[in-house]
């Protein structure tokens, strides 16, 4: 009766225990985020007086409040505006995607004290969205100063690393003791908002950098050229932007500057100028990727679109066409062993899945590494031998599963006359279909990471060798290999071919 009981006990369903009830919970827990656009909506519709509403508006992020202005009408934004002053607006501004619906709603003599209060940087994307009769009305109503830095970037071409600087940073002479450099901070500060990093000039020249954390804690009579970081890296103003990033990711500063042929500094690179570089960078690889000459927007035109994409699918139907006619001669064998087109479309998928991938790989290693001549063997060696080896595994299972297909639900798919028995000619043809996934993979691999290597050592970039470039010519190995494969298994299970 005992024994019964506790078999009973056993099987019966045990309460859980206050640390699993806690675990269900916090599983079952949904994070939700305050929906701030919507706060700022009800706010400022409110009614609420001038001070209210502006000492309300101080709590939010200002890439909050550039979140909520296109809901708002044309003239609760100028009341906004007007609110917030210039200054304020164009933090606002700068976290727009498109600021030119916005910015053409005002005079231009607002949208040039709007524009001017900006970093230069994004001054120049604000403009860049405006058409050039818009841009210059506005230039022409700025101080000279901000005119002088907006020029100065627009003077730089979107590869050149000077397009992403700022003007935005703090500078002091050398030769200064420590209480005239925290006085020269000061009077900078209000105008200038980097403050992490300090850069040192010995007249125009660039001399090297001093930590705001350094400065301060340094003792009056501390000797200021004992702070100075002399060897600070730097980039030349006319770089490619591409070539610097992993220059500026090794060095995880808060900023680099940006410096001319004769080291004279004319601005730097933010960690935020930083992360839209490698955006933006990331974004052209992954149009390349997919065979468009440039990134698309959502709300481009329609002619822009079709320029960016018609190029390379000009480029694709050409090598399209060029399978179609390798894949043409191939009549002959078609006709006489009609199952092989059933599973052609595997084979051509699975070659051009594994060039894909050695692309992808190689592609991600150009662009992070310089690679000397024995590291690219090294490499090339390693991904033949990765696309060897999975089509090797996937060849063999193809060989078993489409071998006992055809043998026991597709036999009478076979040519008829066989010079051997079904089972032979069954397995004969799954052969050459696992054999021909081996070959194809195996070279579609090896395209996939020596054709963005050739791109990159002539000068082009390696992201053009696009996925359905790859894909193409991973097709057409797959339709040589495969078709004379099955041409050469026709000598074999038929008496005459």
């Amino acid at each position: 009766m005992d024994e019964e009981k506790l078999a009973a006990t056993a099987e019966a369903p045990q309460p859980a225990t206050p640390e699993e009830d806690d675990r269900d919970e916090r599983e079952e827990e949904v994070f939700e985020h305050p929906d701030y656009a919507h706060e700022l909506e009800e706010i400022i519709r409110s009614g609420l007086s001038d001070e209210e509403l502006k000492e309300k508006l101080a709590d939010y992020h200002y890439n909050d409040i550039a979140d909520v202005l296109e809901v708002l009408t044309s003239d609760e934004r100028k009341k906004l505006y007007r609110l917030l002053g210039p200054e304020e607006v164009s933090e606002i501004f700068a976290y727009l995607d498109d600021a030119s619906g916005f910015i053409e709603e005002l005079s231009p003599e607002t949208a040039a004290h709007i524009v001017q209060e900006m970093d230069a940087d994004d001054a120049v994307d604000v403009l860049e969205d405006l058409d050039q009769e818009q841009q210059d009305a506005i230039i022409a109503r700025m101080d000279e100063e901000s005119q002088a830095d907006v020029r100065l970037i627009q003077s730089y071409s979107e590869d050149e690393i000077g397009s992403k600087m700022t003007t935005n940073y703090i500078v002091i002479q050398r030769g200064l003791t420590v209480k005239q450099a925290m006085r020269a901070l000061v009077d900078q500060a209000s105008e200038n908002d980097n403050l992490s990093t300090l850069y040192v000039l010995d007249g125009e020249t660039f001399y090297g950098a001093i930590t705001l954390q350094d400065l301060i804690i340094a003792r009056e009579g501390t000797d200021l050229e004992s702070l100075i970081t002399t060897s600070y890296p730097y980039v030349y103003d006319h770089e490619d932007v591409a070539e610097c990033i992993e220059k500026l990711k090794d060095y995880s500063e808060d900023s680099i500057p940006v410096v001319d042929s004769d080291m004279k500094l004319l601005g730097i690179i933010t960690s935020q100028d930083l992360v839209e570089v490698v955006d933006e960078e990331m974004g052209e690889d992954y149009a390349k990727l997919a065979g468009l000459t440039d990134e698309e927007e959502i709300n481009e035109p329609l002619k822009q679109s079709i320029r960016k994409r018609l190029p390379w699918l000009i480029t694709l139907m050409g090598l399209g066409l060029v399978v179609s006619l390798v894949t043409s001669s191939f009549t002959g064998v078609m006709e006489a062993l009609a199952i092989a087109v059933v599973f052609q479309s595997m084979i051509f998928d699975m070659s051009g899945n594994s060039g894909t991938q050695s692309l992808a790989v190689t592609i991600r290693i150009l662009t992070d590494e310089e690679l000397d001549g024995k590291t690219r063997l090294r490499m090339i060696l390693k991904e033949v031998r990765v696309g060897f080896t999975n089509g090797l595994i996937l060849g063999t299972l193809s060989f078993i599963a489409v071998g006992l297909f055809i043998y026991f639900f597709n036999r009478g798919s076979l040519p008829d006359g066989l010079r051997t028995g079904p089972l032979f000619a069954s397995f004969g043809c799954s052969a050459c279909i696992g054999l021909a996934m081996v070959i194809a993979m195996t070279l579609s691999s090896f395209n996939g990471t020596v054709i963005p290597m050739i791109f990159k050592k002539i000068g082009i970039d390696p992201a053009v060798a696009s996925g359905p470039m790859i894909t193409t010519l991973s097709d057409l190995i797959a339709v040589v290999t495969y078709y004379t494969l099955a041409g050469i298994l026709l000598g074999i299970i038929l008496p005459a071919v």
